[in-house]
């Protein structure tokens, strides 16, 4: 006996993502991956000023929004031979890692925790023993009797009051949660404490980039000027403002995140051997400490990584059209004469598909059944993300992720393995922000360094004048979202935007089966993950929300009569 199960739309992500499983005997052992909205930012950008991409590309999403501003410059300076100056690069650096520390603290305690953490049963924790675990585990000054006490005092209210405001609609009391209660009550004291941190660590991008979300962008640098003692440029007070935010963003990571992560894992380490789909990773890499052209110097390595074979790491050409193409066989799309993969110079983004679209009760998933496209590398399904990250910098002998990967496993007893599951995966996230919290730092001091030596250039104006650029001409544009490899492909003719084509994380791990029937990220990952409760499905929004899916945040999605759509179950044979 098999039930299909349907969940649209998965909450606490960026947009709208529907998952369809088929379940039998407890296991999922079949499973399908829709995204139900349209973006079109392609059509959209056709015949713009190219220099102007960024703050379109940038309004893709409110939560990713800095790097897709700075995917879109660097495929221009790619496409016209821009050189930005090093003061430009580490500004952009520090502005990434801030988005890093910011977005992964984020996913983890407000989308993705409340997988793991049982809000209700916080009520039946002891303080006392609470403080105790916190002490135990961090110097983190939040942690007395007092304080857990209080903070319990403040649930118990809303819990009686029927009002748990934003702890309503969870499925508390789950038999997939294992936390204790004193574990679980430090988990939402967390939570909360997230809330408010989250709102200083942004200022950075205030500062650097004018305002957040959609931080200000500009081909051939950065638009803040250094003058350490003008009022309207960065000057002395900012920058060192600056560097006390990134020290709060470590101390918080370093005092919070990172045991938390440690404190909970043990109590789900059969989830280390739960979710680990596709066996292919893949990195554009990125943190350049050499200049943008020199990848082996990149803190995030580049590479890509076949068959969970750590010994050896394949190169990756973003501008090798045998390399990385998009597949609509499964999509609401259509090519104009070629059915087969394009690379995304010649890439197509036609709504011109009239077959049968969501909502329905069942996808026809022999069918199109998503509007993403299906990215594959060589012909490879590819997961991207942290997790990706952290295993080709490893294979690739890049010793700070080495060390932090060596000491969580060592920490956790369990081995390498691990990480190649759903558990490894949000653990991933989490050793990636230590290193962001620390690259961040350092970017800081060599921007401090250059600006003492009396290096302030954050602009070149070469090439920047469209005059200069060849009549037509083309590039690429890498990045390494917090949730993955990322790059913006542009062809310019007569110094406009002529084809414009963004492959993002989402649509890597999140798209649809391709022509030979292979699994993308999602749909692999959920093959054998168990579901306790097929009208409760809280094990698939585990295993999907350790991707920190991106299609736009905490959606809706009504029928026709105005009912919510949440989980419908269909049994069959």
């Amino acid at each position: 006996m098999s039930s299909r199960i349907v969940v649209d739309p998965i909450t606490r992500i960026e947009g709208h993502l529907r998952i369809e499983a088929e379940v039998k005997d407890g296991k999922i052992v079949d499973a399908w991956s829709a995204g139900t909205m349209v973006r079109g930012l392609e059509i959209i950008l056709r015949g713009r000023d190219p220099r102007d991409a960024w703050a379109f590309t940038e309004r893709v999403c409110g939560v990713c929004t800095t790097v897709h501003a700075l995917a879109s410059v660097r495929s221009v300076e790619d496409a016209v031979g821009i050189t930005v100056p090093p003061n430009a690069e580490l500004i952009r650096n520090i502005m990434e890692c801030a988005l890093y520390v910011h977005d992964h603290v984020v996913h983890f305690y407000h989308l993705h925790a409340l997988d793991w953490v049982d809000v209700v049963s916080s009520l039946q924790a002891d303080p006392d023993a609470t403080s105790k675990l916190a002490q135990s585990i961090s110097n983190w000054p939040k942690s007395s009797p007092g304080y857990f006490r209080d903070l319990q005092k403040r649930l118990t209210k809303f819990v009686q009051s029927g009002q748990l405001g934003i702890f309503a609609n969870g499925y508390w009391g789950h038999s997939a949660y294992k936390l204790p209660p004193e574990v679980n009550l430090l988990g939402v004291a967390h939570y909360l404490e997230a809330l408010e941190w989250q709102k200083e660590i942004v200022k950075i991008h205030t500062i650097l980039g004018g305002k957040n979300p959609h931080p200000n962008y500009l081909v051939g640098g950065v638009p803040c000027p250094i003058n350490v003692d003008e009022a309207n440029s960065l000057n002395a007070e900012r920058l060192a403002y600056i560097g006390q935010l990134l020290q709060q963003g470590r101390d918080f990571v370093e005092q919070v995140y990172v045991p938390d992560v440690l404190a909970v894992a043990p109590f789900y380490l059969d989830w280390a051997g739960i979710g680990g789909g596709l066996e292919n990773y893949l990195c554009y890499g990125d943190l350049p400490t050499n200049g943008f052209a020199d990848v082996a110097r990149y803190k995030f390595a580049r590479g890509a990584i076949l068959g969970r074979n750590l010994n050896e790491v394949h190169a990756v050409d973003p501008k090798d059209q045998d390399g990385v193409k998009e597949f609509i066989e499964h999509s609401w799309y259509e090519y104009e004469g070629s059915a087969k993969g394009l690379h995304p110079w010649e890439g197509q983004t036609h709504l011109k598909y009239s077959g049968p679209k969501p909502p329905y009760e069942h996808l026809d998933t022999d069918q199109k059944y998503s509007w993403l496209k299906t990215p594959r590398w060589k012909g490879h399904a590819m997961e991207v993300g942290p997790l990706a990250r952290m295993l080709v910098g490893y294979a690739s002998g890049n010793h700070d992720v080495q060390a932090v990967v060596n000491e969580a496993l060592g920490i956790l007893k369990v081995p390498a393995t691990a990480l190649f599951s759903t558990l490894g995966r949000t653990a991933a996230r989490c050793l990636e922000t230590r290193l962001a919290a620390n690259w961040g730092l350092e970017f800081y001091q060599q921007l401090l360094a250059n600006i003492k030596a009396g290096d302030t250039r954050t602009f070149t104006k070469d090439k920047w004048e469209p005059s200069t650029w060849p009549t037509s001409c083309r590039g690429v544009g890498t990045t390494e979202a917090p949730r993955g490899a990322l790059a913006h492909w542009i062809v310019i003719k007569d110094q406009k935007i002529d084809n414009y084509q963004l492959v993002v994380p989402s649509t890597w791990n999140a798209s649809p089966r391709d022509a030979t029937g292979q699994r993308s990220s999602y749909e692999a990952a959920l093959i054998g993950t168990p579901v306790a409760d097929i009208n409760v499905p809280l094990e698939i929004q585990r295993t999907i929300h350790s991707f920190d899916p991106c299609l736009a945040c905490a959606v809706h999605l009504y029928d026709d009569k105005g009912n919510t759509a949440k989980v419908s179950t269909s049994p069959g044979c």
